[in-house]
């Protein structure tokens, strides 16, 4: 009897062991796709290992396209036209593209996996986006969640963006964080000083780039990040602006009104900041320090669920219904709103009920 069960413990591991064994070898063989060859704007063709994804064969070779979610297919910022070689569409695309882009060929880079030659064509500008080495020269609390971390840049020196872009930072491993991962996050500080950036960064509970910025990273630390990316800018019109925010959104508008306040407007501008208590609030004595620097800005921070004991004295409630009262000329306002997907869109229903043109609203959507 004894015997019998050793020996049946024994043809089981060797079953195992062989079946475990033809799944190495059939991996090997069936995921060889050989070199592929990726064809960009008729322009640059890049040779590589098949198997990885776009997105990633792309960032290898140095051509950084958008992705604020790093590769997990939620944002839908990875859209480059796949002409040839993408294979079918994806259900995990399709939530993530409109019809017109589907029927365009646009594709989300980082569901598709390159097994075999591929052309592709992504806008000029994304040429232009770099990958930047830098020191932390501060980390600060702003509050019990966001943290505010200046980055002075050290290969290259120096960094051209535009006031309301964005850039990606990229995480190292840590602790029992065994993948690097990259993340979006607006930049908050003036472009005139182009040796550093400053960012904003709310903590995510196990959010792994927010958890290394919040738990692990210290000042001195090197860091790493690609970018500029974005169209959160301002035009270049005589239209009032209204901005709207909440928590980590305020970056990039903080960005632009320093941005103005060194090189002057005359526009009329109201910003409206969402929170849901006192302590949530952060930056507001510099906010309100634009009003005197501005001809017609005002900033109003409204708090969702204050608790009794702050005494708040303020807007209560939602930044929607003060819409109304802040926008006296709908037709001529552009709309410049940061925060969250629900949030965003929430905001974009009430601007364009009011009469706020919809191709006048712009906004960086990070979720």
């Amino acid at each position: 009897m004894f015997v019998s069960i050793i020996q049946d413990i024994g043809i089981t591991s060797l079953v195992s062991g062989g079946l475990a064994l033809i799944l190495v070898i059939a991996q090997r063989y069936l995921n060889d796709y050989g070199d592929c060859k990726i064809d960009i704007n008729g322009k640059r063709l890049i040779t590589l290992k098949g198997g990885s994804s776009l997105l990633n064969a792309l960032s290898e070779n140095q051509i950084f396209i958008p992705s604020a979610c790093g590769g997990k297919g939620s944002c839908g910022t990875c859209k480059c036209q796949v002409l040839e070689g993408g294979g079918p569409l994806l259900p995990t695309e399709k939530p993530l593209l409109t019809t017109k882009e589907m029927t365009g060929n646009v594709r989300l880079a980082c569901q598709i996996k390159v097994k075999s030659d591929v052309r592709i064509h992504i806008p000029e500008s994304i040429f232009n986006i770099r990958r930047f080495q830098g020191v932390v020269s501060k980390i600060e609390d702003y509050t019990y969640d966001i943290k505010g971390v200046i980055i002075t840049l050290t290969e290259p020196e120096t960094i051209d963006f535009k006031a309301g872009q964005y850039v990606q930072l990229e995480t190292p491993i840590y602790a029992k964080v065994r993948q690097k991962v990259g993340r979006a996050y607006s930049i908050s500080s003036d472009p005139g000083n182009d040796r550093q950036i400053q960012l904003i960064i709310r903590y995510v509970p196990e959010g792994i780039c927010t958890t290394w910025v919040h738990q692990y990273l210290n000042e001195g630390d090197q860091i790493s990040f690609t970018g500029p990316y974005g169209d959160f800018f301002i035009r270049d019109t005589s239209a009032d602006m209204i901005f709207v925010a909440g928590g980590s959104g305020k970056a990039p508008i903080k960005s632009i009104l320093e941005y103005l306040s060194r090189v002057g407007t005359t526009r009329r501008m109201r910003y409206l900041f969402g929170a849901r208590t006192c302590k949530d609030l952060y930056l507001t004595g510099e906010m309100h320090a634009f009003e005197q620097v501005f001809d017609d800005f005002e900033y109003i921070p409204v708090l969702s669920k204050p608790c009794p004991e702050e005494n708040w004295q303020g807007r209560i409630g939602y930044v929607m219904p003060v819409f109304p009262e802040l926008i006296t000329d709908p037709a001529n306002t552009e709309a410049y709103l940061c925060g969250s997907p629900a949030m965003i869109e929430s905001v974009k229903k009430a601007l364009i009920e009011l009469g706020v043109p919809k191709d006048r609203i712009y906004y960086d959507s990070f979720g």
